[in-house]
C-alpha cells in the first residue's frame, strides 16, 4: 500500500535510531532527505541502500506534487531530516498537508527531537510547555518576545550559537534577569552539556564561553 513515511534521526549519536525506522528506510521505495550529503552517513552507517532524493525547504514547494504523484502511484516513501523529525523546525509539514489532502495514509514514526531532552534536562517543570523553534530572525522578533511575556508554561527555543547571546539579553530585558532558564548544546553528542541559572549567570557564562554546536534553550515561564 502507498505511504508516506515520516522517519525520525539521530540528533547526534547514531544509535539513537529505532530498530522499525532502520526497517521502513531499508524496505521502502524511496527516500526524501533533507541533505543527501548529511543523510548519506547514517544511510551507509546502517547499510541502507534505498535510493535517496533532497528534499528541502528551497525546492519543496517545486517538488511537492511529484512526490505525492509518487506516492499515489503505489511508491512507500520515506521522510527524513538532517536530524530529529521531520516537521519539527524542518521541512515536512508541506508534505504531510498534501498527502492528507489525497487522502495517502500517513504514518510518523516516534523517536528522536531534540527538545525533549533538553526540556527534561533544564530541570524546569515539564508538565506543561510550549515549543516555540526558532524565533523571527528579524522582522516580527521583538514582537515575539513581547507576546510571551504573558507565558507562564516553560518555553522552548531552537537557536544558533552565534545568536545565543543576543537572544539571552533580549529575553533578560523583557523577562527579568533573575528568570531561570537553561541552554543545553550538543544533546546525544560527545561535548554535550546543560548549562542552567538565571538568565543574568547564563549571559555571563557565555560570554566568557562563546557557545559552539546545536542549541536548545528553555526558559521558566513567568507566575500565574
Amino acid at each position: 500500500m502507498s505511504k508516506l513515511y515520516v522517519v525520525p534521526t539521530p540528533v547526534g549519536n547514531l544509535e539513537d535510531i529505532t530498530f522499525r525506522a532502520v526497517k521502513v528506510l531499508k524496505n521502502c521505495d524511496l527516500i526524501f532527505a533533507e541533505d543527501t550529503r548529511t543523510s548519506s552517513v547514517l544511510l551507509r552507517h546502517y547499510d541502507i541502500t534505498t535510493p535517496a532524493q533532497p528534499y528541502h525547504k528551497f525546492n519543496e514547494h517545486r517538488t511537492l506534487a511529484s512526490v505525492v504523484e509518487r506516492i499515489l502511484s503505489g511508491q512507500q516513501v520515506a521522510l527524513i531530516s538532517d536530524a530529529g523529525t521531520p516537521s519539527i523546525s524542518d521541512p515536512g509539514f508541506m508534505l504531510v498537508r498534501e498527502c492528507a489532502k489525497n487522502q495517502i495514509v500517513i504514518e510518523c514514526l516516534p523517536g528522536a527531537t531534540a527538545f525533549v531532552p533538553a526540556l527534561v534536562t533544564s530541570a524546569l517543570p515539564s508538565d506543561k510547555f510550549c515549543f516555540e523553534g526558532f524565533l523571527p530572525h528579524k522582522k516580527g522578533r521583538q514582537t515575539r518576545i513581547n507576546v510571551l511575556k504573558a507565558e507562564t508554561r516553560t518555553m522552548i527555543f531552537y537557536e544558533s550559537p552565534f545568536r545565543l547571546l543576543k537572544t539571552l539579553c533580549q529575553f533578560a530585558e523583557a523577562f527579568g534577569h533573575a528568570r531561570r532558564a537553561a541552554v543545553s548544546r550538543e544533546i546525544s553528542k560527545i561535548h554535550e552539556e546543560t548549562i542552567r541559572g538565571t538568565l543574568a549567570e547564563l549571559i555571563e557564562h557565555f560570554t566568557e564561553r562563546p557557545p559552539k554546536g546545536e542549541i536548545v534553550l528553555t526558559i521558566a515561564g513567568g507566575e500565574q
